[in-house]
């Protein structure tokens, strides 16, 4: 994914040396000074999780996209704001979460098509579904990768039917592998709230794959 086009800013900062293990913060830094080269390092290192969060809510990959490039833009408008109260990524992923129900609430709600669930090959789909099961004994077995594939758009379908609020808790919880305090400082939610809703959230998902329980026994 390239870099958004952002907003231009007078060059301050020290160029940076060894800008791939320069932690977020100095990056910050830099980009604060109207480096690009910085918030480039920052891209390469969030865009894949940036992108998951979007996909995961939206349904859509070039929904996702747009979203995704939304979020980064904001970001860098945004990054004179950044007080490191919280890691970087945290920050950003709330403005992710925040582009992505902007883009949703801007579509019109309807059920998202089976074409726009599946994706268009396994290797353009992987990151989006490594995290959905764990690996087994049989991962390269046709038979067992056939009924992945086949649970992993069940899924999705299902996922996509909640509530925008619960989905949001899901895909942060069990898609991002946040921690509830990490959820609740995303969000700005009280814990408890964040706890109450992924247990509906669940609740509700577990509902819309009754139908398909039997990809999921044994």
């Amino acid at each position: 994914m390239n870099s958004p086009a952002l907003p231009s800013r007078q060059l301050t900062s020290a160029p940076l040396a060894n800008a791939c293990e320069t932690p977020d913060a100095v990056l910050v830094e830099h980009c604060c000074g109207g480096d690009l080269e910085a918030f480039d390092r920052l891209v390469e290192r969030h865009q894949d999780r940036i992108f998951n969060v979007c996909y995961w809510m939206l349904g859509n990959r070039e929904e996702a996209a747009d979203a995704c490039q939304d979020a980064w833009v904001r970001a860098w408008r945004a990054l004179s704001n950044f007080r490191g109260d919280s890691a970087f990524g945290t920050w950003l992923h709330r403005i992710a979460v925040n582009a992505a129900i902007d883009a949703a609430q801007r579509r019109k709600r309807a059920p998202m098509p089976y074409s726009d669930l599946a994706p268009a090959n396994a290797e353009d789909d992987g990151a989006a579904n490594e995290k959905l099961e764990p690996s087994t004994p049989f991962a390269h077995d046709p038979a067992q990768l056939a009924l992945r594939e086949e649970r992993r758009l069940v899924v999705r379908n299902a996922l996509a039917t909640l509530p925008e609020h619960y989905r949001v808790a899901l895909v942060l919880l069990d898609i991002e592998g946040y921690s509830y305090e990490e959820i609740a400082q995303t969000l700005k939610l009280p814990l408890g709230t964040v706890k109450s809703r992924i247990n509906r959230a669940r609740c509700s998902l577990r509902e819309r794959l009754q139908d398909a329980r039997e990809l999921f026994e044994g």
